[in-house]
């Protein structure tokens, strides 16, 4: 029998070489409830009066291989992906979901704020659109009918989003149209995908300013258990060596907006990116509504 201490990361029962965080780091990292208060709209006015979704692009894998060929047990994580949107949906903006491969949305459910009756009552109503999302291939690569693009984070949507084409189709269309595009703490990787087009291999994001998961805080979590190895490849250098700027050295729940990018460092930031993405959103749609 193989004994695992408290500080290293857990295999997942009936799993073959996969591994969740170690009971020391699900406490010190997780949240069973979030800092999600809704915003009171006294003036509708501010709320969207449109019919344009947010497309939320996740991911549909959640096997990542660290570099030392074991498995981390990842997804999107659901503080960063549910509360940012609890704040859209608020002002008035329903979604769209789209995978990769079309297949039902991964979530880091080791990470879930089980007492959050608010993320949970809104995720239920979100689950036909997780288990059946549309494929990011099947979106119109115009972007025309969209009110802006959210990227939630969790290492799961470094697997196969910043290798999509056909999100890199996305992006450049939302960057030619200044299209509010909203991420955190591991989905700035995403972007990378704007190099993935075929025919037009631009980095739609160069000389861009953004804030993520640094790759100090990455390369100190096998240390106590909350990746089972170290990172294949690191979401902050291949970003910053494509020409963006990293503003944050560590993660205090910061965001920025650059240009149309929105972006936070971390599940910390969820809170904050919701409500500084939505006026922003509201306004954008609004001028653009036809």
């Amino acid at each position: 029998m193989v004994w695992y201490l408290p500080f290293h990361a857990q295999p997942v029962e009936g799993e073959d070489n996969v591994y969740e965080p170690s009971p020391f780091m699900l406490m010190i990292a997780t949240k069973s409830k979030t800092d999600y208060k809704p915003l009171e709209y006294t003036d509708n006015s501010k709320k969207y009066q449109g019919t344009k979704p947010i497309l939320v692009v996740c991911t549909d894998e959640y096997k990542m291989p660290m570099a030392n060929g074991k498995i981390f047990s990842t997804g999107n994580h659901p503080i960063e992906m549910f509360v940012p949107m609890l704040h859209f949906r608020d002002a008035g903006f329903t979604f769209e979901i789209a995978t990769e491969h079309g297949d039902p949305v991964c979530l880091e459910m080791w990470a879930y704020p089980t007492k959050d009756e608010s993320v949970k009552a809104f995720h239920e109503s979100l689950k036909s659109q997780m288990e059946k999302p549309k494929k990011l291939s099947d979106i119109s690569s115009s972007m025309d009918g969209y009110a802006g693009i959210f990227i939630p984070g969790g290492h799961g949507c470094m697997i196969n989003l910043p290798s999509s084409e056909a999100l890199g189709k996305l992006l450049h269309a939302a960057h030619a149209k200044a299209m509010p595009t909203i991420t955190l703490c591991h989905g700035p990787a995403t972007l990378l995908a704007s190099a993935k087009v075929k025919g037009n291999e631009t980095f739609a994001y160069k000389d861009y300013e953004a804030m993520c998961f640094t790759d100090t805080t990455d390369g100190l979590t096998p240390y106590l258990g909350y990746l089972p190895g170290t990172m294949p490849w690191k979401c902050q250098a291949s970003i910053v060596e494509r020409g963006m700027k990293v503003l944050n050295s560590t993660e205090t729940g910061a965001v920025h907006q650059c240009k149309e990018l929105i972006s936070g460092d971390s599940p910390f930031a969820a809170n904050s990116l919701g409500k500084m993405a939505t006026p922003i959103l509201v306004q954008y749609a609004t001028d653009h509504d036809s």
